[in-house]
């Protein structure tokens, strides 16, 4: 007897089933606590659902979506030249600006889906392939068109499930990648870190240290992430705009409303020097995997002081001395994180445009809209 799955779409977290978080505990960013976060301060043109996979009435499986309208940007990023700018605003406008997303679109990873190990994985995502198409629906009913449905961001071996679910239709992709630092089990401080660095990446640590003498680093609380808010989103936004590409920019209350409902597991350290801020960056936990989040700094200190190195480095530090296995760095600045010792791991996703004609030409337009990044990977250790 086949195996059929079903699915109910919810809108809102308080309609979420109360065994949603049975199914979380191995991914933080698929809880009703992470998406009450969303709820309260997503980007201004994201719409979240959430998605839920039944056998008969045993939820078996749970799912995030995300709908981004691109059109409500006013800058994709300022790196692009004017005219390659120019185009890219016409045709994401006008062919490309209504994505709906089967993952997150804030994190690199896979954050799309968690199921139940007994389960049919096949059929699931078939089940959530549906459940993509009734949402398509639902927008549409709102007047709103998606112009391209995908789903991100899956290693290798995952690859061959999403083809036996019958995604050949779509456009199999790879971006960049994710830069991942695996801590070795025998570290168990950063001078363990230290001292694995060949003569010429320690002397880059130490340059760095140097460099940084005279910023107080801070753990900040709630209360101090409020009281910083605009110097904070100021500098978050000096980083996000002078990225190559940016899909949406966060909530300016985005940080307070993840520190109140995250406490803990999201840690938020600025950096002042005499007593002012110039700089900030954020870390989640989730099991036992730190994910680095967002960042920002003062643009006119940065060289000077090298700040976001210093960051990094701060970032291993605190991942070893707390025995975590795993940094996640995300997808930019490849280079220089792979000279503190991140390695490339390659993320792949499937994208589907609604128009047939524009779905023949959509590869080319792709790689012309996110070409591939140059980089040279370096190799910090002995």
């Amino acid at each position: 007897m086949k195996t059929t799955y079903n699915y109910k779409i919810f809108n809102f977290v308080s309609e979420l089933p109360a065994e949603w978080n049975l199914l979380s505990t191995e991914n933080v960013f698929l809880t009703t606590t992470y998406f009450e976060v969303l709820e309260r301060s997503a980007p201004a043109n994201m719409i979240c659902h959430y998605i839920g996979i039944y056998q008969e009435n045993e939820l078996i499986g749970i799912a995030l979506s995300q709908f981004l309208n691109l059109s409500q940007l006013a800058t994709f990023g300022n790196k692009d030249q004017y005219m390659v700018k120019a185009i890219k605003k016409t045709v994401f406008k006008k062919l490309v600006s209504h994505i709906l997303i089967i993952g997150n679109n804030m994190l690199t990873g896979q954050h799309a889906f968690a199921l139940l190990d007994k389960i049919d994985k096949i059929e699931a995502l078939k089940t959530l392939k549906k459940a993509s198409e009734r949402l398509k629906t639902i927008f549409k009913n709102k007047g709103i068109k998606i112009h391209i449905t995908t789903f991100k961001d899956f290693e290798h071996d995952e690859l061959p499930s999403f083809l036996q679910a019958g995604f050949q239709s779509y456009y199999q992709f790879t971006t960049q990648p994710n830069m991942v630092f695996d801590i070795p089990s025998q570290w168990k401080t950063e001078y363990d870190y230290i001292d694995a660095l060949s003569k010429k990446y320690r002397e880059q640590y130490k340059r760095a240290r140097r460099k940084s003498d005279g910023i107080e680093k801070r753990k900040l609380d709630l209360e101090d992430i409020t009281k910083y808010e605009d110097t904070i989103y100021n500098f978050y936004q000096h980083v996000a705009t002078n990225a190559n590409f940016n899909t949406f920019f966060l909530a300016k209350n985005h940080f307070q409303v993840l520190k109140e409902l995250f406490k803990d597991k999201f840690l938020f350290y600025g950096y002042f020097i005499d007593g002012k801020l110039v700089g900030f960056n954020t870390l989640i936990k989730n099991g036992t995997i730190i994910d680095t989040y967002f960042l920002g700094y003062d643009k006119n200190i940065q060289r000077e002081k090298m700040v976001y190195l210093n960051m990094l480095y701060d970032m291993v530090a605190y991942s070893i001395n707390n025995g975590f296995k795993e940094i996640i760095f995300g997808r930019t600045a490849l280079e220089i994180k792979s000279s503190i010792g991140a390695k490339p791991r390659a993320m792949f996703g499937f994208a589907k445009h609604s128009n047939i004609i524009a779905d023949l030409t959509f590869e080319k337009a792709f790689n012309y809209l996110e070409p591939k990044v140059m980089w040279k990977e370096r190799n910090p250790f002995y």
